[in-house]
């Protein structure tokens, strides 16, 4: 079999400072979050926010009603509506979406067998669609 070549792009920045960027992405209380929190809130729901202990950190945690909510960004969970690939690196942007929505449907199935109820709540739906993340209050207020 023959060695494939592929082309290895060029990153703009130093080792260093790319990574200085990546770590400054936030996993956790992103606004996105905190805008779907005070969504939450202004229903007079209380919840605890990012457990660690549970299966996928969830975003918002109801415990007694045993519900997970997710709140996924568009490109990181790979929404089907806006996710577009970058033009650089696209290999291994692809993996790694890929995983995403892989680990996602994992974590999901486990919530299922074990009796919770799981909520993803895309970022799209935060943003703009009220109708939506209003149903969706309403649901989890009469559980």
């Amino acid at each position: 079999m023959e060695n494939s070549k592929v082309k290895k792009i060029t990153d703009i920045y130093s080792k260093e400072k790319r990574s200085k960027i990546m770590s400054s992405i936030k996993g956790r209380d992103t606004l996105l979050e905190l805008n779907f929190e005070k969504i939450l809130k202004s229903f007079g729901l209380r919840f605890k926010r990012n457990v660690q202990d549970l299966p996928g950190k969830p975003d918002v945690v109801f415990r007694k009603r045993k519900i997970v909510i997710f709140v996924d960004g568009c490109f990181w969970h790979g929404c089907k509506k806006h996710f577009s690939l970058p033009k650089s690196n696209k290999w291994f942007w692809a993996r790694k979406i890929e995983g995403n929505i892989k680990r996602d449907v994992i974590i999901n199935k486990f919530y299922k067998t074990v009796g919770w109820r799981v909520f993803r709540v895309w970022q799209h739906d935060v943003t703009k669609n009220s109708k939506k993340i209003t149903k969706i209050v309403l649901e989890i207020k009469k559980i």
